[in-house]
């Protein structure tokens, strides 16, 4: 195909049902976790078997309408519905659309497409890969139906990242925060020299490559700003012996700078004994009157085993 032709992408409208989900803790009552408070959550089913392989989500400033992706390649456009009490009662209806490449191909082989990350800057969406490890930028408005505007240098070696194992998260500090509105990539498990895995900021005063301390046998899924500049990292944990879990990690952004390794106070741990599944997306979202409630979504793998979950979360400073 011509460079100069774009086709359309193939969209698709996703009808989704909903389960409310009222406890965190299987059999309990309670509603605090360490310093985050359950406020409910969704399970989500369709007869359209595009629903599922969720990576990573991002609200936009209504705290209604958000974007995610799909490590199929696939752009995720919905809005959540909320019942009388507040709580997460369903979505409407998904939009999901074919990522284009920069061929203006659509429906591309995962090796190439294994979209991972999703951040949301001004006039911009961008995408985190692995497999082909990079960052690719999209305008906004009009991301679902281009192809990308440029690649961003990594600043990470290629070779040092692992397959299947790489670019895994992607968020856009505030600009306010001492990262002062840089981009952040944080590998799932490819590990620097000394043994940390790999992450880095692309641009702003702290541009350069930084470590995470690695929490075994946790890998990283994702992670987003709080308004102060912390940065809240998802963590999946898998093991025939042991089963699922997830924990949410909350670093510090002033320690975020080239050459560092980080570390942070664990905010929530979770196991079997939960409503989750296999975590993959973690977003922030502030509240009109100043409260952060923390969202998380499940990858099920298109795999009648696991389950798309939507969990909120306050938290409790």
């Amino acid at each position: 195909m011509p460079s100069a032709a774009v086709m359309l992408p193939v969209q698709e409208t996703v009808p989704v049902k909903s389960r409310q989900i009222e406890n965190f803790k299987i059999g309990s009552e309670q509603k605090l976790f360490g310093k985050l408070e359950f406020i409910g959550g969704i399970e989500m089913s369709s007869s359209n078997l595009l629903l599922g392989a969720i990576s990573s989500i991002r609200f936009r400033p209504d705290r209604t309408s958000f974007v995610a992706i799909m490590d199929t390649g696939h752009w995720v456009e919905g809005k959540i519905e909320r019942d009388g009490k507040g709580r997460l009662a369903g979505t409407s209806d998904l939009t999901v659309t074919s990522m284009i490449d920069f061929n203006g191909r659509s429906e591309q082989i995962k090796e190439r497409m294994d979209s991972e990350g999703v951040a949301l800057r001004d006039g911009e969406v961008l995408a985190s890969y692995e497999g082909l490890h990079r960052v690719d930028t999209y305008p906004d408005p009009g991301f679902a139906q281009s192809r990308p505007l440029a690649t961003l240098p990594i600043l990470i070696a290629p070779k040092s990242l692992r397959d299947n194992r790489g670019l895994e998260t992607i968020a856009v500090s505030p600009k306010d925060s001492a990262l002062a509105g840089g981009v952040v990539v944080v590998s799932e498990l490819s590990f620097d020299q000394a043994g940390h895995i790999y992450a880095a900021v692309l641009d702003g005063p702290r541009k350069g490559v930084f470590g995470v301390v690695q929490k075994r046998p946790f890998a990283v899924t994702d992670g987003a700003f709080l308004p102060n500049g912390d940065f809240l990292v998802l963590e999946r944990r898998f093991s025939f012996a042991e089963g699922i879990g997830m924990q949410i990690r909350r670093i510090k952004g002033g320690d975020i700078k080239p050459g560092a390794a980080v570390d942070g106070e664990i905010l929530l741990q979770a196991d079997m004994g939960y409503q989750i599944d296999n975590m993959e997306g973690l977003d922030v979202v502030i509240q009109p009157d100043g409260e952060i409630r923390v969202i998380v979504v499940s990858d099920d793998n298109h795999s009648i085993l696991e389950r798309n979950l939507m969990l909120e979360f306050r938290l409790v400073e």
